[in-house]
């Protein structure tokens, strides 16, 4: 029987008030049982939620470098492996582990065909160290190391995760909890590893106020620029219910102070990625 995530993360944090992540961690204990093995790389999530000496999980918990979460959390399976119990070991990381330092590490779990549940809260920045841009960044954010636009696309993680022949793939929002804790509990259901995704609005980062976090991370829904996936056996099973016209694109992108520079011609591309995401995903 799964518990409340209140007994499982307790208020004894301090994330900045509002963080778009606490409310996706709150949705993932939801979705989670005492009978729980927590990894959490280095990253926003561990700083303010384990300030020395005290903690606000009730779940057992490791500590990871940056970079490898993947292969401690590997550790961990296979010594419940050699001792026959069946508890589920969960990763929890940013995307800067994820897309960018941890890669290939992460990309080694998945071969190895772990049974772990490696779950990225999707800030779009390196939030804790500053604000500077990672792989996940999007197409015309600012970031502290790219002032003005960036020009890169941001990276598939989605995709990189299929190419792996994983079970169970899927995205989800901040803005929607009950998404993301049917998702957790079905990918601890699957055989095998399994990835979530889940965009994590930041505060600092991002630019909005402390009561915005969760209206951007509805609105990167509803305007398709971040669609709700889901797929089995490589399958798209499902996705977010039809979205909108272009008016949505631009009221996400005018709620966030990281988009306010952009010009005309790389506000249209941005509605363009959000037209091919629809036709892609059926949306």
């Amino acid at each position: 029987m799964s518990v409340s995530y209140q007994s499982n993360l307790t208020p004894g944090h301090n994330a900045c008030s509002g963080c778009g992540q606490l409310s996706a961690v709150q949705a993932v204990m939801r979705g989670l049982t005492k009978d729980t093995i927590l990894v959490s790389s280095t990253g926003c999530l561990e700083v303010t939620t384990t300030a020395h000496p005290q903690s606000a999980w009730n779940l057992a918990w490791f500590h990871s470098l940056f970079e490898n979460a993947a292969p401690v959390a590997s550790g961990i399976k296979a010594m419940l492996n050699k001792k026959k119990k069946k508890t589920k070991v969960v990763v929890q990381a940013g995307d800067g582990a994820t897309f960018d330092i941890g890669l290939g590490l992460l990309s080694g779990l998945w071969e190895r065909n772990d049974e772990v549940l490696y779950i990225c809260y999707d800030t779009e920045v390196y939030s804790n160290t500053g604000i500077q841009a990672s792989g996940a960044t999007p197409f015309g954010a600012s970031t502290k190391t790219n002032p003005g636009s960036n020009k890169q696309m941001k990276k598939d993680m989605i995709a990189i995760a299929l190419a792996h022949k994983l079970n169970y793939v899927a995205q989800s929002s901040a803005g929607f909890p009950d998404d993301i804790t049917r998702k957790i509990k079905k990918a601890l259901s699957a055989t095998g590893p399994s990835y979530i995704q889940i965009l994590a609005p930041c505060v600092p980062g991002w630019g909005i106020q402390t009561n915005e976090s969760i209206k951007a991370a509805k609105l990167a829904v509803q305007s398709g620029l971040y669609p709700l996936l889901e797929y089995e056996n490589g399958k798209l099973i499902s996705s977010n219910i039809k979205t909108s016209e272009s008016k949505l694109v631009l009221q996400y992108l005018r709620l966030q102070r990281r988009f306010k520079h952009l010009t005309d011609d790389e506000v249209k591309e941005i509605i363009r990625l959000a037209e091919i995401n629809k036709k892609k995903y059926k949306i």
